[in-house]
């Protein structure tokens, strides 16, 4: 049986977070995001959403967020409401994140999206990355956003696609679940209700409803009735 690896951002995501829905449907393909997440993020410090202050110069924040003392936030940011960003996280700016996000300890975040109700919780790096709703990273997961050899990374789906892109981490589809210690490679894709075995090493783009027990070896998810 061949499974069909969707690639495009309509396909992979349900953005319907009122702040974020713009950037998405002006996005063919997911990675087509990353070199704006700066400026869409400043228009909208610029221009405000409803119920968010400015805590710090470039970082807004939603209602009934909880950030640690400890944890460091560099703007241009935003962060949903009701988010918690535990101790030690580092949030490196050109972030934004839907509601309901966990950011745990030791976390660190740059040039990223974050769909409702994501948890990074513990020691995960996330870079250049786009991460769909209800997506998860188990402790010590990583999105690795550049190649050895520095050259524009390359998105091997049913076909190529050359994205110019130097930078592009890890694209989670809505309900994505990654084990702990997996290294997701520059440019790959997890289709969505997909998950992955712990400490194993991604490449590619990975079909949706499946179980990738590692790369030789993907399940169909049994669906319960």
């Amino acid at each position: 049986m061949r499974l069909n690896k969707k690639i495009k951002t309509n396909e992979l995501f349900d953005c319907t977070t009122p702040y974020l829905t713009d950037l998405f449907k002006d996005a063919e393909y997911p990675w087509e995001m990353l070199p704006r997440i700066k400026d869409y993020i400043k228009r909208l410090i610029k221009t405000g959403i409803p119920g968010y202050k400015e805590i710090s110069d470039g970082v807004l924040v939603g209602e009934n967020v909880k950030i640690c003392p400890t944890a460091t936030i560099e703007g241009p940011t935003i962060i949903g409401s009701g988010t918690e960003v535990r101790p030690g996280a580092f949030i490196r700016g050109s972030v934004i994140t839907g509601e309901n996000c966990v950011i745990g300890n030791s976390t660190e975040l740059k040039n990223c999206i974050l769909l409702n109700n994501v948890q990074v919780p513990h020691y995960n790096y996330v870079g250049d990355s786009v991460l769909g709703n209800y997506t998860h990273m188990g402790a010590g997961s990583i999105c690795s956003n550049l190649k050895s050899d520095k050259k524009a990374v390359v998105i091997h789906a049913d076909r190529d696609f050359e994205t110019g892109l130097r930078k592009i981490g890890g694209i989670l589809a809505d309900h994505a679940d990654i084990g702990c210690g997996c290294v997701l490679n520059p440019g790959t894709v997890i289709g969505k209700n997909t998950s992955v075995y712990p400490l194993t090493a991604l490449r590619g783009v990975f079909p949706a409803d499946c179980i990738v027990k590692d790369l030789n070896t993907i399940v169909v998810r049994v669906q319960n009735k």
